[in-house]
C-alpha cells in the first residue's frame, strides 16, 4: 500500500468530517478531499511530514478555488492550517448526517459508505449488486436531499438521540447483514460488506464509548462474523450451526467481542449479542444452552414484537422443549412473512423431526420458491431429497 491509499483508509472520514463542518455543504467538501487526494497522487513523495493536515490544507485551497466567485463564502473558510486535526464531534455529526431517517434506507446506506466508510461507487455498487449509475444517482439524490431539505449537520441531544441513534444502528447492521447472509445472488457469504460495518460500528464504538447498545452491535457483528470460515464447505454448501466445525471459528474475535459487552438495560442489540454469546461460548453444539437463548428471545420478542424475532424463537423452543412447541409459535405468522423462505423451511424441519414427512415435504416446496441465494437454495433441496422415496 503506497502512502496516498494509506492516507485514505486513515483519514478519509476525519478529514471529511472537518471539511463540511467548515463548509456546511457536504458535496463541496466531498469533491475538494477528492482533489486533495489526486494532488497527493502527484504531489507525494516525498510524504510530507503530517500527510492529514497536508491534505486539509490542499482540500480548502480547493474549495476556495471552487468558491471563488463567492466572495463571502470564500471569506468563510478557515485558512489557517492545524497541526493535528480534532474530529470526533465532526465525524458524529457526519455520520449522524448520512443517517439521517429524512433519507430513505437505501440512501443511508449508500451515503454511510460513502462518506464515512470512503468507499467508491463503483464498489458500493458491487456490494449491493446494483450498476454503478444507479448508485451514482442514488448518493448524489442523497446529497441534494440533505442540502434542500436542510437537514442539519450536528449530532442530536436529549431525547431525539436515542431514536437518531438507533436509525445509525440499523444502518451499519443492515450492511453488516448484507454481507453476512446476502438477500439474494450465487453467494451466501460476502466478506467486504460485513468488515465494513464492524470497521463503522468500531469507529462509532470510539465516538460514544458509554453507550451499551453502540458496544452491544459490534460485538454481535464481530460474534456472527467469526463463524464466517466455517458457515459454508469447500463447495459452497450451507453448514448449520450445530454441524459446523467449531475449531475453524475464529476464537481471538470471540474472544474481543465478548470483553465488548457490559452489564446493562436489555436493549434490542445487548439482547441479540447475549444470543450470539451463547452460541459462541459452548464448545460443542450439544452444550448450547438453548433454554437460556429461549428465554432471551422471549424478551427480544416483546421489547420488539417482531415476526422474524419469533421465528427464531420458535427455533430456540424446539431445541429446549420439543419441536411441537416451536412448531405452534410459527401458527399465524405467514400473515407477517409472507416472502420470508425461513418460516416455511423451519416449518418443514420442525414437521420432519416429528415424523410428518409429507406435510415437510410440501413446506419444503414453499420455502423452495421463496429462497433466493444458490447456496440456501441446495440446502433446501438436499434436505427435502432425504425425506423423498
Amino acid at each position: 500500500m503506497n502512502a496516498v491509499e494509506q492516507a485514505y483508509r486513515e483519514h478519509w472520514a476525519r478529514l471529511l468530517a472537518i471539511l463540511t463542518a467548515e463548509l456546511r455543504d457536504l458535496d463541496l467538501a466531498e469533491e475538494s478531499l477528492q482533489d486533495a487526494f489526486a494532488a497527493a497522487v502527484a504531489a507525494w513523495p516525498p510524504v510530507p511530514d503530517n500527510p492529514p493536515a497536508w491534505l486539509l490544507t490542499a482540500a480548502r485551497r480547493r474549495a476556495v478555488s471552487r468558491l471563488r466567485h463567492s466572495a463571502v463564502a470564500a471569506r468563510k473558510l478557515p485558512l489557517l492550517v492545524v497541526d493535528e486535526p480534532q474530529a470526533g464531534d465532526d465525524l458524529l455529526s457526519l455520520i449522524f448526517t448520512c443517517c439521517h431517517p429524512a433519507l430513505s434506507m437505501e440512501a443511508r446506506v449508500a451515503l454511510t459508505l460513502r462518506c464515512v466508510g470512503g468507499l467508491g461507487t463503483r464498489q458500493i455498487a458491487r456490494l449491493f449488486l446494483v450498476s454503478e449509475a444507479t448508485m451514482a444517482a442514488r448518493i448524489t439524490r442523497a446529497k441534494k436531499k440533505i442540502s434542500q431539505a436542510g437537514i442539519p449537520y450536528r449530532v442530536p441531544s436529549g431525547p431525539e438521540l436515542a431514536g437518531r441513534r438507533d436509525g445509525v444502528l440499523a444502518v451499519l447492521y443492515l450492511i453488516f447483514t448484507e454481507g453476512y447472509a446476502a438477500a439474494e445472488g450465487e453467494d451466501l457469504i460476502r466478506a467486504e460488506p460485513a468488515v465494513q460495518a464492524i470497521a463503522l460500528a468500531r469507529m462509532l464504538a470510539e465516538l460514544m464509548p458509554g453507550d451499551g447498545e453502540v458496544a452491544a452491535l459490534l460485538a454481535l457483528m464481530m460474534l456472527h462474523h467469526a463463524r464466517r470460515d466455517a458457515r459454508l464447505d469447500r463447495r459452497g454448501r450451507l453448514i448449520t450451526l450445530a454441524e459446523q466445525d467449531r475449531g475453524r471459528w475464529h476464537h481471538e474475535e470471540i474472544k474481543q467481542a465478548l470483553a465488548i459487552l457490559r452489564p446493562g438495560p436489555p436493549g434490542v442489540y445487548q439482547l441479540q449479542a447475549a444470543i450470539a454469546a451463547e452460541h459462541a461460548s459452548a464448545a460443542t453444539a450439544r452444550e448450547t444452552d438453548w433454554v437460556a437463548i429461549a428465554q432471551l428471545y422471549s424478551m427480544l420478542e416483546a421489547l420488539t414484537g417482531s415476526a422474524v424475532v419469533r421465528l427464531n424463537r420458535a427455533v430456540a423452543v424446539a431445541e429446549a422443549r420439543g419441536a411441537q412447541r416451536g412448531l405452534d409459535l410459527l401458527e399465524g405468522l405467514e400473515v407477517h412473512l409472507p416472502r420470508h423462505h425461513l418460516l416455511p423451511a423451519t416449518r418443514a424441519e420442525l414437521l420432519r423431526r416429528l415424523g410428518r414427512l409429507e406435510e415437510a415435504v410440501e413446506e419444503y416446496g414453499k420455502a423452495l420458491e421463496l429462497v433466493a441465494t444458490a447456496p440456501e437454495r441446495e440446502f433446501l433441496q438436499a434436505r427435502r431429497a432425504t425425506l423423498r422415496p
